[in-house]
């Protein structure tokens, strides 16, 4: 066996999925010899395909499994819910339209019932839809010759037992009586083989017609007999999604989800004014300190700049000038605020931040503001 097969899926499972059967009765026919993949008979479920394999059961090539569909069906009394008769009856499926394709059918409504019967191409999702465990109620109304006591209801209420078989608790309400008919609706959650018809019949009912109306959420409403409606994918997927199998895709779901959502535009973190980062600190030309000043939301004169510590730490002079410390020393700078400097610094140096006038470069003395600046040209004052 290849790696391909090893890592493929159960022939059982692979078959339920196409609508042949349910996975036991798919084991049944493997057992009879009646399925064969790619020439070879099989003789045991425990075989893996991956869907590339020509696989025939009963004479028929199965075809890929389609994604998942669900058909409500309201079917009318008098027809089998079975894929072949011994009797040659007609069958549920004799009355389909043929463009449905295999289709199998979750329950059974026994020959003269009518109602709401729900069929899928899925054995898989029959499966799980039949079981008690999914804990769907099966809604009938029925017509039975008799009547009935508070006592026989309070008995089909608690679960009753008829030959042996158990049947659990029943809703039973009592719609109206019609002569000698009354009309009940009944739930139930297992729905074994004509469940309803023998529990009425214990408590002295004879049941002469019976309408299924409801299985789970889905409606028999308004289908006319013999109608076929397809239930939206997107109602299956909100319905019976929890109890697909895993992985499985519904191809309308995709299809309608193709186009690529919109995304909300991204947000470029890190920089200032980003949330958790500062906003950046303005230094603006300030014509009477000649240097950066504070902030402009900053009104008190004299204040210190944020990043001005009073270790000393080193701040560059925005007009290009070497870097100096954030506070002046005492007796430098800040007493020539509102003048030049006379000659050098205290230092020996060139007052950091001033440069001198291009005729006048090299004249010590005489320094100007930066270029550009308004009044560069002109002298400075208190200078005559």
């Amino acid at each position: 066996m290849t790696d391909a097969v090893q890592s493929g899926e159960r022939i059982a499972k692979y078959l339920a999925r196409a609508g042949v059967a349910s996975r036991r009765e798919i084991e049944r026919m493997i057992e009879g010899g009646r399925v064969k993949v790619d020439g070879k008979t099989l003789d045991t479920p425990a075989f893996k395909v991956t869907g590339q394999e020509v696989i025939i059961v009963d004479g028929i090539t199965v075809e890929t499994p389609e994604a998942t569909r669900l058909w409500l069906y309201h079917k009318p009394a008098g027809l089998v819910t079975t894929h072949s008769d011994p009797e040659g009856r007609e069958t549920v499926f004799d009355k389909l339209p043929k463009e449905i394709g295999r289709v199998i059918s979750i329950g059974r409504l026994d020959l003269t019932s009518e109602g709401l019967l729900l069929l899928t191409n899925d054995g898989a999702l029959a499966r799980a839809l039949e079981l008690p465990s999914t804990g769907w109620t099966r809604r009938y109304r029925a017509r039975a010759f008799g009547t009935i006591d508070n006592a026989a209801i309070a008995k089909l209420q608690a679960g009753i037992t008829v030959e042996g078989i158990k049947y659990g608790p029943m809703e039973v309400e009592v719609e109206r009586e019609t002569g000698s008919n009354i009309w009940l609706t009944i739930g139930i959650k297992e729905g074994k083989n004509r469940e309803v018809r023998r529990a009425l019949d214990a408590v002295g009912l004879r049941v002469n017609r019976l309408i299924r109306i409801a299985y789970g959420p889905f409606q028999l409403g308004t289908i006319d007999r013999g109608e076929v409606k397809s239930v939206a994918s997107r109602v299956l997927k909100d319905q019976c999604g929890h109890l697909m199998e895993a992985g499985h895709v519904f191809e309308e779901l995709a299809a309608a989800s193709s186009r690529p959502a919109k995304r909300p535009a991204k947000r470029t973190m890190g920089g200032a004014g980003q949330p958790g980062f500062a906003k950046p600190v303005q230094y603006l030309e300030d014509s009477k300190n000649r240097g950066p000043r504070n902030r402009p939301d900053d009104k008190r004169p004299g204040s210190r700049r944020p990043d001005a510590k009073r270790d000393g730490a080193k701040r560059a002079d925005p007009r290009g000038g070497p870097a100096e410390s954030a506070e002046a020393k005492r007796g430098e700078g800040r007493k020539f605020a509102g003048k030049p400097p006379a000659g050098k610094s205290p230092g020996g140096k060139p007052k950091a931040g001033f440069q001198l006038a291009g005729k006048n470069r090299g004249a010590a003395g005489k320094p100007v503001g930066s270029p550009g600046r308004p009044g560069a040209d002109r002298k400075p004052r208190g200078r005559s």
